[in-house]
């Protein structure tokens, strides 16, 4: 027995300290984090410690995520989330809400179609196919389907799979619409800049009561929705600046990579393989779908086509907004259709969940 799982395992860590276990986890974390982010791969801050984690999982690693620092990195995404709403994009909402209300339906009911056939295929079980199909931020998504249920390693390959190719796509999309010479600098969180200390204390108390909080209302990814929630009123009420600067993010996207990572196995490997074509063919369908939508703003609402693709592109909103700042389109509206897709999908996510991984299950053919 100890042959064969050597055999399964790239390499072995079943013999080695916990504390050599987690130095070799750090470092191939930043090697990999790094390598992703030298390469512009969109969330690569998460892959690649989620990669990482990966290896030491299959390589027998006994390594686990303590819980405190989890729930504060729920926590520090809250409050990035709750950055990107701001009043002019809730103002933008309010002045298109009808056009707005109907993309917005328009791209879920597509995805949970999509996930309810992956389902009733048997390409991945019910409630991980909607909650990987769905198009709102992907860290956020991940930790919500965590809380009802879903498997999220195969939720985060899903998400994240989609985020590298819909980010892919509409780059070429921009690249293709956007006037020559209009270009500019990919904005990006400066490593080294000198933080407000008065604010990062301020968000840093943020952060910690939400995680307290949130855990105590035992509501699903209590610490995410509860520091968004707050931050939000704060910012947008109080007139509070939030500052998060990288080494903090990198930190907490870190912790989230880990705790999705750590979880893996040969056979949980084997399973993403199978299911790698039909998680293929649907991210393209909601590509595409999304495209059509887009092309309908463009006619109807009279929207520049790059405005109209990037605010129905289905997910990967933090590098939308990159894509978006560096072109010429209507950034509010892109970011206001992008933030008002995330709030519906995490008001009745959980319901759709439950009702379309039911509805594939009864309609599932039965096995001769």
């Amino acid at each position: 027995m100890p042959d064969e799982a050597r055999q399964a395992a790239p390499f072995d860590l079943a013999t080695r300290d916990l504390a050599v276990q987690w130095l070799i986890l750090v470092l191939l974390s930043v090697l990999f984090g790094a390598a992703l982010v030298g390469l512009q791969v969109p969330a690569g801050l998460l892959l690649g410690p989620m990669a990482a984690a990966v290896l030491v999982a299959v390589g027998r690693g006994r390594v686990r995520v303590p819980r405190r620092p989890f729930l504060l990195a729920q926590a520090s995404i809250g409050c990035l989330i709750a950055q990107s709403i701001t009043l002019p994009i809730l103002h933008e909402i309010g002045r298109h809400w009808p056009t707005f209300g109907l993309a917005v339906v328009a791209v879920i009911a597509a995805s949970s179609l999509l996930g309810w056939l992956l389902a009733r295929g048997q390409i991945l079980p019910g409630t991980t196919a909607i909650w990987g199909s769905a198009p709102g931020a992907a860290t956020a998504m991940v930790l919500m389907a965590e809380s009802f249920g879903a498997d999220v390693r195969l939720v985060a390959f899903m998400q994240y799979l989609r985020v590298v190719i819909v980010t892919l796509v509409a780059s070429l999309v921009a690249s293709f619409f956007m006037p020559e010479g209009a270009g500019g600098d990919t904005p990006g969180r400066e490593w080294f800049a000198a933080a407000d200390p008065a604010a990062l204390a301020v968000t840093l108390g943020v952060i910690a009561l939400g995680a307290v909080i949130g855990q105590l209302s035992r509501l699903p990814a209590g610490p995410l929705l509860v520091t968004l929630l707050g931050a939000t009123l704060l910012q947008d009420l109080g007139g509070v600046t939030l500052e998060l600067p990288a080494p903090l993010l990198a930190v907490s996207y870190a912790f989230v990579g880990w705790n999705i990572g750590l979880r893996f196995d040969r056979t949980i490997l084997v399973h993403v393989a199978r299911s790698l074509p039909g998680v293929l063919v649907s991210i393209f369908c909601l590509v595409g779908i999304c495209g059509g939508f887009a092309a309908l703003l463009v006619v109807f609402a009279g929207l520049d086509p790059l405005t109209a693709y990037l605010a129905t592109s289905p997910g990967g909103a933090d590098s939308v907004a990159i894509i978006a700042a560096s072109t010429h389109v209507d950034m509010a509206y892109v970011m206001a259709m992008q933030l008002a897709r995330f709030v519906l999908v995490l008001l009745f996510g959980p319901h759709l969940a439950r009702l379309i991984a039911g509805q594939a299950r009864r309609r599932r053919p039965e096995a001769p």
